[in-house]
C-alpha cells in the first residue's frame, strides 16, 4: 500500500499527465492495463517479482519502457525519446551513475530528477516531458513517479536495452554491435579472430555485469563484463529467424538459475518463457570457450541475439555498452 500511495502522489515536478500511475497485482493485470497506456501514464507492480537482476528494455518504436526484475515484467510506462536530429542511441547499456536530484550542465540547469545515466555523454533515463512523441535531446523521458519507482530499485551495473526507432520496430542494424573505442573511449579497430577459434581474457574486467552477444550473420559471440569485451568466438548459429532476441539469466527461489526470454516487438508470446533445450543445441562453441563463459555466467547475464555484425564493419555503430570516456 506504501508503494502505490508514493506512485499515486503527484510530485512538484509533476504534470497531471505524469502522475497518471496505477498499481497491478498480477502479470494478467499488468498486461491489460499496458496496453491501454496513454502519453504520461504507467502501471507498476512489484509484488509480482519482489528479487532478482533488473533489466529496462526501452522501445523507441512505440515509445515504452518495460522493467523486468528476476526475467518478469514488473512495470511499464510510456517514454519520450530523442526528437529528430538528437536520437537516442540503441543497443545494450549499464547505468554508469545514478543521481535523484541531477540538473543538466548543458540546458540551462534543466531538472532531470532520478537520473540513470547510460553514456558519458549524457544518455540517460531521467523524469521528463511526456508530450506522446519523441522530444529530448537523446535522453529517454519517464513519468515522474515511474522513474522514482525504478530509481529505487536499480543498481549501479544494471542492463538497459534500447531497440527500435520512430517509424518501425525493432530491426536488424547493418552497422556493427561494437562500437569502435577502446577503454579509455579512443577509436580503436577491431580485433579478428585470426587462425584461432576464441579468445578469452577475463583479468580485463574481472567483475562487473556480464552481456552476451550472438551474431547470427557473422558467426560469432562475444562477451563483455562491464562494458569491456573480455570473449570472442567463433559459433555456429544454426538459426534462420531473422528476428532480433533477448535473453536473461534469472534465479529461482531454491538458489538454481534459469534463462528467460523478454518480449522484445513482435516477439510478446516469448516474455518469461524458459529457454528450451532445443534453442540451447542450435548454438555450437569451442568447448574451451563455452567452459569459460558457463563459468561467468550470473543472475542478470544477458544475452542479445542478433543478425547484426559485432565488430567486423564499419559505419554508425549501434552501441553496445558506452565507453566514452567521462569529463573531468
Amino acid at each position: 500500500m506504501l508503494v502505490a500511495a508514493a506512485l499515486l502522489t503527484v510530485g512538484a515536478y509533476s504534470s497531471r499527465a505524469d502522475a497518471q500511475g496505477a498499481v497491478a497485482s498480477s502479470p494478467t493485470k499488468l498486461a491489460r492495463m499496458a496496453d491501454k497506456l496513454k502519453p504520461g501514464q504507467w502501471v507498476w507492480a512489484p509484488e509480482i517479482a519482489p528479487s532478482g537482476p533488473v533489466l529496462v528494455y526501452v522501445d523507441l518504436s512505440r515509445q515504452r519502457a518495460a522493467v523486468y526484475r528476476n526475467g518478469v515484467r514488473i512495470g511499464v510506462a510510456t517514454v519520450s525519446s530523442g526528437k529528430p536530429g538528437h536520437a537516442t542511441p540503441t543497443g545494450v547499456f549499464t547505468i554508469l551513475q545514478k543521481d535523484a536530484n541531477h540538473r543538466s550542465s548543458i540546458y540551462n540547469n534543466a531538472p532531470m530528477p532520478f537520473q540513470e545515466l547510460l553514456t558519458w555523454d549524457g544518455v540517460a533515463l531521467h523524469a521528463g516531458g511526456l508530450p506522446g512523441y519523441p522530444e529530448s535531446h537523446g535522453c529517454v523521458h519517464l513519468p515522474y513517479g515511474f522513474s522514482r519507482a525504478l530509481f529505487g530499485i536499480t543498481t549501479l551495473g544494471a542492463t538497459v536495452v534500447i531497440a527500435g526507432d520512430a517509424i518501425s520496430h525493432v530491426r536488424t542494424s547493418d552497422s556493427s554491435l561494437l562500437a569502435p573505442y577502446d577503454a579509455l573511449g579512443r577509436p580503436a579497430p577491431t580485433a579478428p579472430l585470426g587462425p584461432q577459434q576464441y579468445a578469452w581474457t577475463p583479468d580485463r574486467a574481472p567483475a562487473g555485469p556480464l552481456t552476451i552477444m550472438v551474431s547470427k550473420s557473422e558467426q560469432r559471440v562475444v562477451v563483455l563484463r562491464a562494458g569491456v569485451e573480455i570473449g570472442r568466438s567463433v559459433a555456429e548459429v544454426n538459426d534462420d529467424d531473422p528476428g532480433s532476441h533477448v535473453i536473461q539469466l534469472a534465479a529461482n527461489p531454491d538458489g538454481t538459475a534459469r534463462w528467460t526470454y523478454v518480449g522484445l516487438p513482435g516477439h510478446e508470446a516469448e516474455e518469461g518463457k524458459t529457454l528450451d533445450e532445443a534453442v540451447i543445441n542450435r548454438l555450437k562453441l569451442p568447448r574451451q570457450f563455452y567452459e569459460q563463459v558457463k563459468a561467468a555466467l550470473q543472475p542478470g547475464t544477458t544475452i542479445l541475439i542478433t543478425q547484426s555484425p559485432v565488430g567486423r564493419s564499419s559505419g554508425e555503430p549501434l552501441t553496445i555498452l558506452d565507453a566514452v570516456t567521462p569529463s573531468p
